[in-house]
């Protein structure tokens, strides 16, 4: 039993050192800092496979951390279980005085979390939480009333109006590694010992600096691979937002300076709706009688609906664990517009797929393509996937890289015919959304 007082910075959402709003602060604080990492049963026993890249990804990432915090002469605490029993274990062996970690919005962190705060203050041990994976959080961009934004568009014109050199400020963190606890290397849980195998799926690099140049331009065509695959790295923070946001504003790249406030959006969506985490925002959407045909999600999932475009994105997701951004719009909207699926069928599909799944963002999507989400846009938009094929896709590139069928005409034919789809979901959705 260690008598020193410690603080505990809890490493969750944030594997990184640098510009840490939690480890910042916690560095400051009087006691010297002992980082936990808590590889969580709750969310791990619900991961269909054994081999997952994400979980693959951050016991890679804490490696290397790991590696670094030796220079320093301390080491991550990494334990595997359920945060209600690790946590009076952690107890037991040391002294700790208070506990730094940062927000989560998402419905299980905040019961979590608030589970946590109400054991640590019965121990008469301070709680301390932070913003630290958004620019603006909860209640920090809102309407005259007080009341949150629901359309994109006016949150944005005030996001980006707010937005300064306070809110983007580093946090120097690396100041102070020297208030670190001092201790010999802990041993890190393998991926075999809870249950999981290495993946083999290639994880993507943090450059994204690179693309920022002519993404306006090129964004849109999924052959050109012109996007910053940083969305994992953002999902786990291995990057800062206010580091990405800067570079955003440093190459005037404006387009996705406004995807970063989109993913602020749907966090702060998620945070004053959690219900839309199963229900959809507008709730009269809730009645629409889904066709939710078995068979026809089968084909969906696997890329065999007949829509080429469809199908090769669907191949890349199964296939490397990203789907580029265009791709999914298109998807999402032919699984719940031209097939009448719920939306969170196909949520639940690209939870379990995507590399960059982050809970908030990937709702949002799947109800805006929906139709019954937070947009102006009105239900009646159908994506139609041939045409996006010669607007965004003309030569076949990215069809032809991931199902080349096409190439030698061997495709199935489509599962349904557009106009007929089209006739058919506006007569659904009218008649849930007038009864």
């Amino acid at each position: 039993m260690s008598k020193q007082s410690i603080s505990i910075c809890w490493l969750r959402r944030d594997l990184r050192l640098g510009d840490n709003a939690a480890l910042y602060h916690a560095l400051k604080s009087q006691n010297p800092v002992l980082l936990l990492f808590i590889f969580d049963k709750n969310i791990l026993d619900k991961l269909p496979g054994k081999t997952d890249s994400r979980v693959t990804f951050i016991h890679e990432t804490l490696l290397q951390l790991n590696q670094q915090l030796q220079t320093y002469h301390t080491s991550i605490l990494i334990k595997y279980g359920t945060p209600e029993k690790v946590w009076p274990d952690v107890l037991n062996s040391y002294n700790v005085a208070s506990v730094f970690t940062n927000h989560d919005y998402e419905p299980y962190a905040i019961t979590r979390d608030s589970a946590l705060a109400e054991y640590l203050s019965s121990e008469s041990i301070a709680f301390r939480t932070f913003k630290d994976q958004v620019i603006f959080e909860k209640d920090e961009i809102v309407k005259a009333d007080g009341k949150p934004y629901t359309v994109f568009t006016p949150y944005f014109r005030q996001w980006r109006q707010k937005l300064n050199t306070f809110y983007l400020k580093p946090y120097p963190s690396d100041n102070y590694f020297k208030n670190f606890f001092t201790t010999a290397a802990f041993e890190i849980p393998s991926l075999k010992e809870m249950g999981f195998e290495k993946s083999a799926q290639a994880l993507p690099g943090l450059n994204f600096e690179s693309k920022l140049g002519d993404y306006e331009e090129r964004r849109d065509y999924p052959a050109d691979d012109a996007t910053t695959h940083i969305g994992m790295h953002l999902r786990f923070g291995t990057v800062s937002i206010r580091h990405a946001a800067q570079e955003a504003l440093k190459q005037n790249a404006d387009k996705w300076l406004s995807e970063l406030a989109w993913r602020d959006f749907y966090m702060m969506i998620l945070w004053h709706f959690p219900q839309t985490a199963t229900q959809s925002f507008k709730s009269a959407y809730d009645k629409i009688k889904w066709r939710n045909n078995e068979t026809e999600f089968t084909a969906w999932c696997e890329g065999k609906t007949g829509y080429p475009l469809v199908d090769a994105g669907m191949r890349q997701l199964n296939e490397t664990g990203y789907m580029h951004n265009r791709v999914r719009m298109v998807v999402a909207s032919f699984l719940t517009k031209h097939l009448l699926i719920d939306w969170r069928w196909g949520e639940a599909y690209f939870a379990e797929k995507l590399l960059d799944y982050e809970m908030a963002s990937n709702i949002g999507g799947w109800q805006w393509a929906c139709g019954c989400g937070n947009d102006a846009a009105p239900y009646f938009r159908v994506f139609n996937p041939e045409l996006q094929t010669k607007k965004f896709d003309p030569d076949y590139k990215y069809i032809h890289k991931w199902a080349p069928e096409y190439k030698q005409q061997k495709h199935v034919k489509p599962i349904v015919e557009h106009a007929f789809a089209r006739e058919r979901i506006l007569k659904v959705f009218k008649e849930a959304l007038n009864s």
